[in-house]
């Protein structure tokens, strides 16, 4: 047995015990760190699969900035897991059904795939590129208008979620940028003119 294949199973297992472990944690923060292993392992098996590209994009995005995004937030919110597990035994049922329609769903994909003779001997890039440079060079010629309307849905959900997100509350001071750039020495400084030897009375 090659090294490539002791890793394949040591990530394959490790991926797999970390889902479970996900969907059967008690404690959100733990599930949230169980996740973020299942990712690094899936990251292992890109690795192996020479996707070198979706291994560091798996690593930096979801485990860099979305699971840590995630564990913050879990963190911070004061989460009632009472009541939230009352709410999962309430859905069970529904969940479930859903549940087993998808694996359904699952066997019948896998039951109708095939994998094709030339498969196992790789796909060769043209002109014996690397793995990122045929994959920037499909993404930005052949489907780059693709690609720019899925930076628009994802800058329109990004305006979305401030504008829903930020309310401006009354009897709160804000800072004004352009009056403070603005502002003259005639509007920053005020003379008094205090008459000498007087002071504040004392109550």
């Amino acid at each position: 047995m090659s090294a490539a294949t002791v890793f394949f199973y040591l990530f394959s297992f490790v991926t797999i015990a970390s889902a479970a472990m996900v969907i059967s944690g008690r404690n959100p923060v733990h599930s949230v760190l169980f996740l973020i292993l299942a990712f690094v392992s899936a990251a292992g098996l890109f690795v192996l699969a020479g996707a070198e590209f979706l291994a560091m994009l798996l690593v930096v995005v979801y485990v860099g900035a979305v699971m840590v995004l995630f564990l913050f937030v879990v963190m911070m919110l004061d989460v009632d897991f009472a009541e939230l597990q009352k709410s999962i035994r309430r859905h069970l049922p529904l969940g479930g059904l859903i549940g087993a329609i998808v694996l359904a769903e699952l066997v019948l994909v896998v039951g109708a795939w095939q994998v094709a003779p030339q498969a196992a001997l790789g796909t060769p890039t043209p002109g014996n590129l690397s793995n990122t440079a045929a994959l920037g060079q499909v993404l930005y010629t052949q489907y780059v208008y693709l690609f720019q309307a899925a930076g628009f849905v994802l800058l329109t959900a990004m305006i979305g979620a401030i504008v829903l997100t930020l309310h401006h509350r009354p009897n709160v001071k804000r800072q004004n940028i352009s009056a403070q750039n603005a502002r003259t020495r005639a509007t920053a400084i005020e003379n008094k003119q205090v008459p000498s030897r007087t002071g504040v009375p004392v109550p």
